[in-house]
């Protein structure tokens, strides 16, 4: 699911992503009530707003990552599953649910839900920390809410 994304300074874009993402502020906070509003305020047209509204947000006030579910392949080795949730409450993320398979191969698969809406960095930093988590083989992101 990352793959479809891209961290972009706001500097090198066009000025419409972000006058998208204010007049959706304007919008949820009510400060205007129509849609023909918010974009009339923030000098975009309606057209624009449509096109764009579900593909640009602003991380700090988007409700958008607050939940997370990742599927993991570990090393069937003691302390492994430990570790990675240790690592994973270091960093700010709150664990849900956890399923595990049992091992075959002496590699276990484990699918966890996570609240991320606390991490201390953005997700990728997770990725790459529990990626160099020892016994920790793959790491992939199953979905984003």
């Amino acid at each position: 699911m990352l793959e479809n994304f891209l961290i972009i300074d706001r500097h090198v874009l066009p000025d419409y992503f972000e006058k998208v993402v204010q007049a959706r502020a304007l919008l949820e906070s009510g400060k205007v009530r129509e849609v023909s509003e918010a974009v009339k305020e923030v000098g975009i047209s309606r057209s624009t707003y449509y096109k764009y509204r579900d593909c640009v947000y602003e991380p700090s006030n988007s409700s958008f990552g607050r939940k997370a579910v990742l599927s993991m392949l570990l090393a069937d080795e003691p302390g492994v599953l430990s570790a990675m949730l240790n690592r994973l409450s270091d960093l700010g993320a709150n664990i849900l649910t956890i399923t595990q398979s049992l091992p075959v191969h002496r590699k276990a698969s484990v699918t966890l839900s996570l609240d991320v809406s606390n991490l201390q960095e953005p997700s990728s930093g997770m990725f790459t920390k529990l990626e160099t988590c020892p016994g920790v083989e793959q790491v992939r992101l199953i979905a984003l809410e």
